[in-house]
């Protein structure tokens, strides 16, 4: 990767980039404290911040979670492959800073479709000298792309870690989420993992949240009660507490403690 891109055909200047029109990854980056996004993106954020002040320690919460199942993937169950869609804007402690950090060999390939997200990456997105670091320019959707893509970087025939943090939510069928999983694990050999979590419908606040990120906000989001979340990991082997509130996944000893549970649920499961 370079330190400071060109912009070229495939890789967009971001001073063309339409900054009237709110985006996901940039809202998030604002919920989250970032630099990396618009007027209209904190106009978004913040009125969702009116409806439900929580929201932005939330954001924080869940990307404590990843942090945490990073680690315990490279730690624990010796994962050296990582394969993150919906990365989002580059932020502290990326998949691949957690992973490279227990493990500097770690590959890591980052997935998203966000032209701004795709200017950062290539800027900010960079590697230990023992492993690699790349960046691939799909949908989520498109996983025969992410697949082809991807095993430029990591070997197929070894286990990865496929995360998919906060983005199965922009997909509203529970058939085509479970599809879009199938088809990327199925291209994964055993010993894989499936780590990722997504908002619930578990209380008022969020869905009124929701609604007003939908009104504005592209793509939109919907929420998913913990069930639903439980069935996209059909076929995978739940690695415990199972699926739970991300404040209660693997937390971290220490005097500090976490809050009570959020509404983010999340798993990590193992491919047989």
């Amino acid at each position: 990767m370079t330190d400071n891109p060109t912009p070229t055909d495939d890789q967009p200047d971001v001073h063309k980039l339409d900054t009237n029109v709110p985006q996901t990854a940039r809202i998030w980056n604002h919920l989250l404290g970032g630099k990396d996004n618009f007027a209209a993106d904190r106009a978004v954020g913040d009125q969702i911040i009116t409806s439900m002040p929580q929201l932005a320690e939330n954001a924080r919460l869940s990307r404590a979670y990843l942090v945490r199942a990073v680690r315990y993937l490279a730690d624990e169950a010796g994962i050296r492959q990582f394969l993150d869609i919906g990365t989002g804007l580059p932020t502290a402690e990326n998949t691949h800073q957690v992973a490279q950090a227990a493990a500097p060999e770690s590959r890591i390939v980052y997935v998203d479709n966000d032209p701004l997200v795709l200017v950062h990456a290539r800027a900010l997105l960079t590697s230990s000298p023992e492993g690699v670091t790349a960046y691939v320019d799909a949908d989520l959707r498109d996983t025969a792309t992410i697949l082809r893509e991807a095993a430029q970087t990591l070997d197929l025939s070894e286990p990865v870690a496929l995360i998919l943090m906060g983005i199965l939510g922009h997909i509203e069928d529970d058939e085509e989420a479970s599809t879009i999983i199938d088809s990327i694990m199925a291209g994964l050999p055993s010993g894989s993992y499936l780590a990722m979590y997504d908002g619930s419908d578990t209380s008022e606040a969020v869905t009124e949240a929701v609604r007003i990120w939908n009104l504005s906000a592209n793509p939109t989001y919907h929420l998913r009660s913990p069930e639903r979340i439980a069935r996209l990991f059909q076929g995978l082997e739940l690695v415990e507490p199972g699926v739970v509130s991300v404040t209660r996944w693997r937390p971290d000893s220490g005097p500090v403690s976490l809050p009570d549970e959020i509404d983010q649920y999340c798993a990590v499961g193992r491919k047989q």
